[in-house]
């Protein structure tokens, strides 16, 4: 594993591995002003905790770049958090927007917290905080948050009930993810791993393979990981290997991916899942399998491990996790990578959907959320493949940059710069 990378440098790597295969007339000072955020957010929330203490947490919002409309990207809560990793985070925001063509640019926060160490009460007070120090910054066309590791519609929820008290209006638009009875969309929880589906559905059909019968392993079982396993089993897929922080377990037969989340329930892990083989998650990611499917944090796959990936297709359902090492790697090694800013974007297109649902006071069907995301994601892989074929380009990596970056570059210039 590649804990020691730094995201943020690897965000730079890719916008320069694209560079190269932008017009002439995109200049350097251009790009480099695409590679960094334009404001970063650090704050210390203290918290009364439930015995009476008091806590301080470091938080961070990191927004990177809003050429294409208000900042977008969620807040995950973990003690890995740091202000590269959101920078980081908040940068592919930008190109994930623009890759699939919904009006954002890209945003990013995080606290630093284990959250499984607090009590419901605890987490509540300090997402207020949190929210509380976040209202000058967003709102329905300055900054959209929405979930990401370890927050989810309950945490959304307190932000929008703090930012609308304090602002005294209603404004359910200033945040996304939220459940249905406070605003949130039908079809958003299994978002992301319905783009991943749809990815892996077409990269196969691209490829002229067989989705049906095919192997495949998930690495992270939680949202993201779990519904692109169900999801891509319901297409005929074999999912043989599924893992998150407990390990991995593996049948060569396959198994139920709703089966063991089940079990994962009622344990807390998938681990001890029947008679499944027990594997480490780096095993897993070396499974002589059809595809694979990194939905865990950034950094997965380092350029040592990817010597050993044995995977013929892989599709990004995390944020950055390959390292771009890893990414020479795999190219050479003819694994076809499916990009995250195409593949998961399913999560922040649907929240789009949400914000506009908002906005219009007018809610959506599930089955139109579903419809209308294939239609993005579809849309998204055709204009990737046409880029990388005509401007021959090394991967789809590669071109799914070179076609964002072109799109924030149009909006840049289209809009001028104030002196």
């Amino acid at each position: 594993m590649a804990d020691e990378e730094n995201p943020f440098d690897n965000l730079r790597e890719q916008i320069d591995d694209a560079a190269s295969h932008l017009p002439a007339d995109v200049g350097d000072d251009v790009l480099e002003r695409l590679k960094h955020p334009e404001r970063v957010l650090e704050t210390n929330l203290t918290v009364d905790m439930d015995d009476g203490s008091i806590q301080t947490f470091k938080a961070f919002r990191s927004q990177f770049n809003g050429d294409r409309g208000p900042y977008k990207g969620g807040i995950r809560y973990h003690p890995d958090v740091s202000r590269d990793e959101v920078k980081a985070l908040s940068g592919w925001m930008v190109y994930k927007c623009a890759t699939v063509g919904i009006p954002y640019g890209g945003g990013k926060g995080g606290i630093v917290v284990d959250p499984a160490e607090h009590s419901a009460g605890e987490l509540e007070r300090l997402t207020r905080s949190f929210a509380k120090e976040l209202r000058p910054f967003i709102g329905e066309d300055r900054d959209v948050p929405a979930p990401d590791v370890n927050t989810g519609q309950r945490e959304m929820n307190w932000i929008k009930d703090t930012y609308e008290t304090l602002e005294d209006k209603t404004e359910p638009g200033v945040i996304t993810g939220k459940s249905i009875e406070n605003g949130g969309s039908e079809g958003r929880v299994e978002a992301t791993g319905r783009s991943t589906m749809f990815a892996a559905r077409e990269v196969f059909d691209y490829l002229d393979k067989d989705i049906d019968g095919a192997s495949v392993a998930v690495q992270g079982f939680g949202n993201a990981g779990w519904v692109s396993a169900k999801l891509i089993d319901e297409l005929g897929a074999n999912v043989v290997a599924v893992s998150d922080s407990s390990g991995a377990i593996f049948d060569e037969d396959g198994f139920d991916p709703e089966s063991v989340k089940e079990f994962k329930n009622e344990t807390g892990h998938v681990a001890g899942y029947d008679s499944a083989q027990e594997l480490t998650n780096e095993d897993l990611l070396t499974l002589d399998v059809d595809l694979l499917v990194p939905a865990a944090l950034e950094n997965a796959i380092d350029e040592d491990l990817a010597k050993d990936v044995k995977a013929d297709v892989i599709v990004e359902a995390a944020n950055g996790p390959l390292t771009p090492d890893a990414d020479d790697v795999l190219r050479d090694a003819d694994v076809t990578v499916v990009p995250d800013i195409l593949a998961n974007a399913g999560g922040v297109t649907v929240s789009y959907f949400e914000w506009v649902q908002n906005r219009q006071r007018f809610y959506w069907t599930e089955e139109r959320v579903n419809d209308e995301l294939e239609d993005v994601i579809v849309d998204a892989f055709d204009n990737l493949t046409h880029a990388y074929e005509t401007l021959d380009l090394p991967s789809l990596r590669v071109a799914a940059y070179v076609v964002a970056i072109q799109r924030v570059v149009d909006a840049y210039t289209g809009n001028g710069n104030w002196p």
